[in-house]
């Protein structure tokens, strides 16, 4: 049972919840406290948990039809696991959820509130935002921005132009990526009747939708506090990995899968070098 809740929880994917919040926070802060743990340890596990367990859950079906499932990119779980792994998600999320609550502001349990909300609609059956093309892209962008959101209204941050603009880059971002993602999976959703911003606007203009939204996030962060713009050169390596499919057909889009792996690596390199900035940054502010 351990191994398959590490599997659903999507390991490769922790850090994509976890470090916005962490980042976000520390910047706002200034420090590092018990709240910054304590949040950090629930964006990097339970949050994952919780969000790819109820999709694994009531995305078993598509899911047998989709042959890039049942490994690091997603678990199929046979019928008789999926009340253990919902009780899991509950069990691992609720005693972080009261203890934010009780520490945070009015203000920052509204957004955390918002985050768990986008949480369950993506995939829980009478909502399944996941299955409303372009509500699909944005909630699933909610999923990594609202960690980040979250720590900064939680540490008190000042919301100007600068630091709007980098939200929205970020929201951009995180849209384009799960367009891109959507791609692969064009053929098994059809296949079972599911809707995607993917099975909407096909694999061509969904690509094609994507580069743009990382062009445009990449713009955004020209408006942003030095050294942040130079962080809008991160954006080219994900125009270089999506623009070679700009051309792909509807029924060859599972080859776009090779991409969406070179995606999931890219995010580490570039995690690095937005670390890199975001040092500099506060060793600007501190000096």
């Amino acid at each position: 049972m351990i191994r398959e809740l590490f599997m659903t929880s999507r390991p490769v994917s922790w850090v994509n919840t976890a470090y916005p919040f962490a980042a976000a926070y520390l910047l706002a802060a200034g420090r590092i406290d018990w709240i910054w743990v304590v949040g950090t340890l629930f964006f990097l596990i339970p949050y994952n948990l919780a969000m790819y367990g109820v999709n694994d859950v009531f995305d078993y079906e598509s899911d047998l039809l989709n042959p890039r499932k049942g490994g690091a990119e997603g678990a199929v779980l046979e019928r008789t696991r999926h009340r253990g792994i919902l009780v899991a998600c509950a069990v691992a999320t609720v005693p972080f959820l009261v203890i934010l609550v009780l520490a945070g502001s009015w203000q920052a349990n509204l957004v955390l509130l918002v985050s768990m909300f986008a949480l369950l609609a993506y995939s829980a059956p009478g909502l399944r935002f996941k299955e409303r093309p372009f509500l699909d892209s944005l909630t699933s962008s909610m999923h990594f921005v609202s960690p980040a959101v979250y720590g900064l209204v939680l540490a008190g941050a000042h919301f100007n132009g600068p630091l709007l603009a980098l939200l929205v880059s970020f929201f951009l971002w995180g849209m384009a990526s799960h367009a891109f993602g959507a791609v692969q999976d064009i053929v098994p959703d059809r296949a079972a009747d599911l809707g995607s911003i993917g099975t909407v606007l096909g694999a061509k203009r969904t690509v094609r939708g994507a580069a743009l939204a990382y062009l445009v996030s990449g713009l955004l962060l020209l408006f942003t506090t030095w050294p942040g713009p130079l962080a809008g050169l991160l954006t080219l390596p994900y125009l270089v990995n999506v623009l070679p499919y700009a051309n792909i057909e509807d029924a060859e889009s599972e080859h776009a899968h090779a991409g969406w792996v070179r995606f999931l690596w890219l995010n580490y390199v570039t995690g690095f070098f937005v670390t890199m900035v975001l040092i500099w940054y506060a060793l600007e502010r501190n000096v």
